[in-house]
C-alpha cells in the first residue's frame, strides 16, 4: 500500500503539490472565519431547512444538502464538507482529463483554479449553494463521457443530475441543451446503429431531466401554490435588466406597468444597477405606495419586462453580452451598477449582512458559540486574494477559445476523438454563464467557469496539438527518423480506415483497456475468440477493437456481429500495419492499456490478468507471454528451435534476458507502441520488442500457454522464409535503434529495469 502510494505521488507530483497547497489554504480559511461565513441568501437557506418551502426565491435543493450536515456538525461541519468537496472537484478534473489522455502537467494546471482560487475558497466558506452546483455539474460531465457515449440509462441518470442542479440553482435549467447536443453528436454507439441510438439516448437524457424537474415543479404547486423551480423574484429574471434600460415614455404600458417603470434617468438607473431593481426596489414598502390595492405586482413586472424585450431587443442583448464578457476581464473589477465585488472578498473583520443579533442567533443555534474572525489569518487571505490569488479572466477566455477551436476541428482535433468531449464542458459553462448574465452580472456567478473552462481548455489543447506519445520515457529519435515516422502514419489507407471508423462510431471513447486484434481472412475463428474476451478484468472495463486488414471474407461482418469495435482497412498491408493503426486509434480515443492477441485462438484469454495487473501495479511498461516459461502445444521442431535462437539473439543484442520474442499475447501502456518506430508490415512483434528495449522501457515476461490454431492457416509462409525475414527484422531494428539512441547501458537496463521475470 505504501509503495503504491509512493509511486502515485511520484507520478502525480504536481497535482499532489497543488492539492497540498489547496488544503492548506482551506485550513487557514476555516480558522480565519468561524464557524462559517453567512451571506444574505444564507439566512433564507437556514430559515427553510426542515421546512423545504419551494415557493421562495431560491430552490430548496441546497437545503436538502444542509439538513443532515447541520444536524451532525453545525455550520462548521457544512464549511468543512464544502472545502473537502472543493478539493474533490480539483482531483476530479485531473482524473477526468487523464482519462482522456491529457498530459499530467496540463491536467494538474487545469485543476489549479478550483484548488487555489481565493474566490473559490471564499464561496466554500459561505453557507451558499454555489459549491454544490459546481459538484453536480462535474458529476453530470463524468456520467456523460467517462464510459464513452452514454447508454440511455446513463443518459437518463445524467439528466436527473442536471435536474438536481436546477433544484440547487435555477440557472441550471438551460444546461440540458448543451448536454443533449453532446449526446446527440457523441453517441456513435453500436455497429450499424445510425441515428436511432443517438436519438434514444438524447431522448432519455431529456426525459430524465424533464421528469425530475416536473416532479419538483408539481411539488411547488402543491405545497406553495407556485408551479416552477424558483427564481430571482416574483417579477422574473429579466425585470431588473428591463427596468434599467426601459424607455418608459415610448412604450405602450398599462397603468400598473407605467407605475412600475422607474422614474430615474437612465444614468441614475445604471448607477443603482440591476441588483437594486431586482431585489431591493421590489419590496412591499415600495410597491404598495405605487400600485393600486390588489395589483398582481409579479404579473405586472413580467409584463413590463416582456414589452421591453420586444421593443428594445438590442438594449437587452447588448447588456447581456457586456455582462457575459465581464467575466473574462484580466483582473477582478467592479463596474458601475454591478453587484458589489467585496461581497466575494475576504474581509479583515467578520462581514455582517444582517443585524448583528440576528447573525449571532444562527451561530448560537447550530454551533453553540458566536462568530469570530482571526484578523491575522484574515489579513493573509485578503492579501492573497487581492494580490493575484485568483484565475485571470484572460486565461479563462483563452482556454474557452481554445476549446471552441477544437470543437470546430482545428489542428489535429478532427481526428482526435475529443471534439464532442470538449464540447460538453465548453457548452455547459458557456450556457451557464450566459444564462446568469441574462439576469445580472456577479463574480459569484462566474465560479462554474473555474471548474469547466480549464477542463474544456485542456481537452481542447490536447485535441488540437495531440496527445503525448509517451508520458514517461520519450524515444530519442533523429530528425530523419522523426520524418520517417510521420510519413509512416497515417497513410492513405489509414485515413480511409479512420474516416470509415468515425462515420460508424462517431466520437466514442474506449474503456481503459482495449483488446486489439489484427485480422485478415479469419471469419472461421474470430467469433469464438471475441466471445471469450471478458467485459471486465482487474477491476477495469474492457473494449475489443478489431482492425480488419483488407480481408476478402466476412471477417468484418463477424466482428461486428460479435459486438467488437471494428476498423476496416480497405487494403491488405500486413499485421504490422494493422496493429499500428489499432495502437493509434486506441490512444486517440482514450484507452490506457492495449492488449494484443491473435484472431486464430492460439492464446488463452483467461490469462489476460497476467498481462494487465503488472501494468496497473506499475511494475512494467510492457508485458509479454512466453511459451518457453509456460507451455506450447505440439510445436514444430523448426519453430521451436527458432524460438530459442531468436530469444538468444535478442538477449545478446540488447543485453536483457528474453525467452520468447514473438508471443502475440501482450499488454502495454497505450503510449508505448506509439513512441517507437514501427515500419514492418508483417513481423512487427520483434520490431516492437527490440525497439522498446532499446529505449529502456520495462519489459516483463509471464509464463503462458501457446495453443493450437482453432481454424484457418498461418499467413507466415514456410519456416525457412519466415526465419530469414524474422532475422532480418530483428537485426535491422537493432541496428536502426542503436544508431539513433546509442547503446543502452547494461547497468541501468538490467538492474533498474529488469527485462525478464518469471512469476
Amino acid at each position: 500500500m505504501t509503495a503504491a502510494l509512493t509511486r502515485a505521488l511520484r507520478r502525480h507530483w504536481l497535482l499532489a503539490l497543488l492539492v497540498l497547497a489547496g488544503l492548506a489554504l482551506r485550513i487557514v480559511t476555516q480558522l480565519a472565519y468561524r464557524p462559517a461565513l453567512l451571506y444574505i441568501d444564507s439566512f433564507r437557506y437556514l430559515d427553510d431547512v426542515g421546512v423545504f418551502h419551494p415557493g421562495g426565491i431560491n430552490p430548496v435543493g441546497y437545503e436538502w444538502f444542509l439538513w443532515p450536515l447541520l444536524g451532525i456538525g453545525g455550520l462548521t461541519g457544512v464549511a468543512v464538507v464544502q472545502h473537502l468537496l472543493g478539493i474533490g472537484i480539483g482531483v476530479g478534473v485531473y482524473v477526468l482529463l487523464r482519462r482522456f489522455g491529457v498530459r499530467e502537467w496540463l491536467a494538474a494546471l487545469a485543476a489549479a483554479p478550483v484548488l487555489l482560487d481565493a474566490y473559490q475558497l471564499q464561496i466554500e466558506q459561505l453557507i451558499m449553494s454555489d459549491l454544490l452546483f459546481q459538484v453536480l455539474l462535474l458529476i453530470a460531465v463524468y456520467l456523460l463521457c467517462w464510459w464513452g457515449p452514454p447508454t440511455p440509462k446513463v443518459a437518463a441518470l445524467a439528466g436527473g443530475v442536471l435536474a438536481l442542479s436546477v433544484m440547487v440553482r435555477s440557472v441550471g435549467l438551460t444546461l440540458v441543451l448543451p448536454a443533449a447536443l453532446f449526446v446527440l453528436l457523441a453517441t456513435g454507439l453500436r455497429p450499424r446503429g445510425g441515428w436511432r441510438p443517438r436519438l434514444i439516448a438524447t431522448g432519455a437524457l431529456v426525459a430524465g431531466f424533464g421528469a425530475a424537474v416536473l416532479v419538483y415543479a408539481l411539488y411547488g404547486a402543491v405545497v406553495a401554490g407556485k408551479f416552477g423551480v424558483g427564481g430571482s423574484g416574483g417579477g422574473g429574471v429579466l425585470f431588473g435588466r428591463a427596468a434599467v434600460v426601459a424607455q418608459c415614455d415610448e412604450l405602450d404600458l398599462t397603468r400598473e406597468e407605467q407605475l412600475l417603470c422607474p422614474d430615474e434617468p437612465h444614468e441614475v438607473r445604471e448607477q443603482l444597477g440591476i441588483d437594486f431593481y431586482l431585489h431591493l426596489w421590489d419590496v412591499t414598502a415600495n410597491v404598495e405606495s405605487l400600485l393600486p390595492e390588489g395589483t398582481d405586482v409579479a404579473a405586472a413586472q413580467r409584463s413590463l419586462a416582456r414589452k421591453v424585450v420586444l421593443n428594445q431587443p438590442l438594449d437587452i442583448a447588448g447588456g447581456v453580452a457586456r455582462d457575459f464578457f465581464k467575466g473574462f476581464a484580466p483582473t477582478r473589477t467592479q463596474a458601475v451598477g454591478d453587484v458589489p465585488l467585496d461581497r466575494w472578498q475576504f474581509q479583515l473583520d467578520y462581514p455582517m449582512f444582517a443585524p448583528d443579533w440576528y447573525v449571532h442567533e444562527w451561530a448560537e443555534l447550530y454551533d453553540g458559540g458566536g462568530l469570530h474572525a482571526d484578523r491575522d489569518l484574515a489579513s493573509f487571505l485578503r492579501g492573497y486574494q487581492l494580490g493575484g490569488g485568483y484565475t485571470p479572466g484572460l486565461l479563462l477566455g483563452g482556454a474557452l477559445l481554445l476549446a471552441g477551436a477544437a470543437v470546430l476541428g482545428a489542428g489535429r482535433a478532427r481526428r482526435s476523438g475529443l471534439r464532442a468531449v470538449t464540447l460538453l464542458p465548453a457548452g455547459m459553462v458557456t450556457t451557464s454563464l450566459l444564462t446568469a448574465s441574462v439576469m445580472e452580472f456577479s463574480w459569484r456567478y462566474q465560479l462554474p467557469g473555474l471548474v469547466l473552462i480549464p477542463l474544456a481548455g485542456a481537452l481542447g489543447a490536447t485535441a488540437i496539438f495531440g496527445r503525448p506519445e509517451a508520458t514517461r520515457r520519450q524515444p530519442r529519435t533523429t530528425p530523419s527518423e522523426e520524418s520517417q515516422m510521420l510519413t509512416t502514419f497515417p497513410d492513405e489507407v489509414d485515413r480511409d480506415a479512420l474516416d470509415e471508423y468515425a462515420s460508424r462510431y462517431g466520437e466514442h471513447r474506449f474503456a481503459p483497456v482495449v483488446v486489439l486484434i489484427a485480422a485478415y481472412n479469419e471469419e472461421e475463428s474470430i467469433g469464438e475468440v471475441l466471445d471469450a474476451i471478458p467485459g471486465r478484468s482487474c477491476d477495469l472495463d474492457i473494449d475489443t477493437l478489431v482492425v480488419v486488414d483488407g480481408a476478402k471474407d466476412r471477417t468484418a461482418e463477424v466482428s461486428l456481429d460479435h459486438g467488437a469495435r471494428t476498423c476496416v482497412a480497405p487494403t491488405n498491408r500486413g499485421q504490422g500495419a494493422a496493429l499500428r493503426l489499432g495502437y493509434r486509434l486506441a490512444a486517440q480515443r482514450g484507452a490506457r492499456y492495449v492488449i494484443t492477441t491473435d484472431a486464430d485462438g492460439q492464446y488463452d484469454i483467461a490469462e489476460l490478468p497476467k498481462l494487465l495487473q503488472p501494468l496497473i501495479d506499475d511494475r512494467a511498461d510492457f508485458v509479454s507471454g512466453s511459451r518457453r516459461l509456460g507451455s506450447n502445444e505440439r510445436p514444430a521442431l523448426v519453430r521451436r528451435i527458432g524460438t530459442h535462437v531468436f530469444a538468444w539473439v535478442v538477449t545478446g543484442l540488447t543485453r536483457q534476458k528474453i525467452t520468447d520474442t514473438s508471443f502475440g499475447f501482450r499488454g502495454m501502456r497505450v503510449e508505448v507502441p506509439n513512441s517507437v518506430t514501427l515500419q514492418q508490415p508483417q513481423y512487427q512483434s520483434s520490431e516492437l520488442l527490440v525497439g522498446l528495449l532499446s529505449h529502456g522501457y520495462r519489459v516483463l515476461e509471464q509464463p503462458m500457454r501457446m495453443l493450437q490454431r482453432t481454424a484457418g492457416e498461418s499467413k507466415k509462409g514456410s519456416s525457412l522464409s519466415y526465419g530469414y525475414r524474422y532475422a532480418k527484422v530483428v537485426l535491422g531494428t537493432w541496428w536502426r535503434e542503436r544508431r539513433s539512441t546509442g547503446p543502452v547501458p547494461a547497468a541501468e537496463t538490467i538492474s533498474e529495469r529488469p527485462a525478464a521475470v518469471a512469476d
